[in-house]
């Protein structure tokens, strides 16, 4: 594998974990989009692409995240235990209210990712302090992606 481009986008809150998102491109030919770069207790590190697990609610059947107290759809009340699965048991651990939607099989793999974005990100960071700093365009998100219409 070889990482052939890395683009960054720095956040403008500096006071959040969230220091920018990332996109990275393999070998010419596949980007892999919405890396995050968080400040962590022992510095920065990169958060691969995730999304938000719902279920449904047992009335309506909409999709809700998994925090939801209440439907979006019906205003259903909803079992606030339902992010822990089946046993309900908190003593196993935290709740899991991502998914990864890529990630590296590997600890060499995540390490050569991690070395490449946190140097992209170093140097861009390096950049935003010059005077006249435009940040690099990235991509648009594809507003008319449904999630609802999607096999899973």
């Amino acid at each position: 594998m070889n990482i052939t481009e890395v683009r960054v986008k720095l956040t403008e809150a500096k006071k959040n974990r969230l220091q920018a998102f990332c996109s990275i491109t393999i070998d010419n030919d596949f980007v892999v989009r919405d890396l995050k770069i968080i400040e962590g207790y022992k510095g920065a590190f990169v958060a691969m692409p995730s999304r938000k697990l719902a279920d449904k609610c047992p009335k309506c059947n909409s999709k809700n995240h998994l925090r939801s107290r209440f439907c979006n759809d019906c205003g259903a009340k909803l079992n606030d235990k339902r992010a822990l699965g089946e046993s309900g048991d908190e003593s196993k651990g935290k709740f899991k209210l991502y998914a990864d939607t890529a990630h590296p099989i590997n600890s060499k793999c995540r390490d050569e990712i991690e070395q490449k974005v946190l140097a992209a990100y170093k140097e861009e960071s390096e950049k935003a302090k010059q005077p006249g700093y435009k940040p690099p365009a990235m991509e648009v998100p594809d507003l008319d992606f449904d999630e609802d219409n999607t096999n899973s």
